[in-house]
């Protein structure tokens, strides 16, 4: 007689549904390079990148489609300033924001400004590959998503903006670790133009060697205060001082030759600051408060009341100068 031969294994539905589960996360995570728990850097600064572009065409094509572009106040600064948001920062909120929290869905992330609930369907996807990343970044990072906080400014220099001065205008994104800014993108939509950098990993920013210039102090044209006597004070009345507008654009003068130190002595928000001081720690600069505290960029205040200096180099010797002037005080 004839043996049969033994029944096939047959496969539980169960068993399936959690291959088919893996194979999606296993795709997520080389799409994203993120998982529950780790998240790459690397992914992180070319996603960075792409919503911060994305977020600046946004912002130019608004800002060149209606000449007449209205304002509202969301409130006053100490010094009696008006906060000003525009459409343009709310559709370049949309393009900056969401598309990163479906990336990165585990990452904590914090803007400037609050929007609406988007579709899920418009949301664009991230960009997983950047061939300058690829050929200027060294390496990659695997850090705890809780360690990481992603400070967005979808728009700096609003004001400016709102007036036409579009030279000043940034979008903005910083990541945090464990509280220190490691990765700043600073984009100028009018210019098209993006900077960016992660500390001991790589950059796309150019030096202007500034050593031997004379002190050019640039300082906020919106948020003064007693700013310019202070700097006058403290480096001398031969100093120039620059104002313009937005925390971004007053980073990079510090490295296209247009300035030596930034100072800022009011309250700032820390999305204006994050991505300048990543920026300068990757470049071997330094942006600390005025009394040379680093600043903390964890998630539990947006404010940084401490002021701002901020040196490409020298930036100790500002700090001594600006130190005799402020115990005067």
């Amino acid at each position: 007689m004839k043996k049969m031969a033994p029944p096939g294994v047959r496969p539980s539905p169960f068993g399936i549904a959690l291959i088919l589960t893996l194979v999606v996360v296993t795709g997520i995570y080389l799409s994203t390079g993120s998982s529950t728990h780790t998240t790459s850097l690397r992914s992180l600064l070319i996603a960075s990148i792409d919503v911060a572009e994305k977020g600046g065409d946004k912002v130019r094509e608004i800002r060149e489609r209606d000449d007449n572009l209205e304002a509202d106040s969301k409130g006053d600064t100490k010094e009696g300033a008006k906060m000003l948001v525009t459409e343009g920062d709310f559709a370049s909120n949309r393009e900056m924001v969401y598309p990163l929290k479906k990336a990165f869905p585990n990452v904590n992330i914090v803007s400037e400004e609050r929007d609406e609930v988007v579709d899920d369907a418009d949301i664009v996807p991230v960009k997983t590959t950047n061939a300058e990343v690829d050929r200027l970044v060294i390496g990659d990072e695997m850090v705890n998503v809780n360690d990481i906080t992603v400070w967005i400014d979808p728009l700096d220099a609003t004001q400016e903006y709102s007036e036409k001065l579009t030279k000043y205008v940034t979008t903005m994104v910083c990541i945090a670790v464990r509280g220190r800014p490691v990765i700043g993108v600073i984009h100028k939509p009018f210019e098209r133009k993006t900077y960016w950098a992660w500390v001991k990993h790589g950059t796309n920013v150019d030096v202007f060697p500034n050593e031997n210039i004379d002190d050019a102090i640039i300082v906020s044209r919106s948020h003064a205060g007693s700013v310019s006597d202070v700097a006058r004070q403290a480096f001398g009345d031969g100093a120039t001082v620059i104002p313009a507008g937005g925390a971004g654009y007053k980073t990079l003068a510090l490295f296209n030759g247009e300035a030596t130190v930034y100072v800022h002595t009011t309250l700032i928000k820390k999305w204006d600051i994050c991505a300048g001081n990543a920026i300068l720690d990757a470049m071997g600069g330094s942006m600390t408060s005025l009394y040379g505290a680093n600043i903390d960029y964890t998630d539990h205040e947006v404010k940084n009341e401490g002021g701002i200096l901020a040196a490409r180099v020298n930036h100790a010797s500002y700090l001594d100068k600006l130190g005799e002037i402020l115990k005067g005080a």
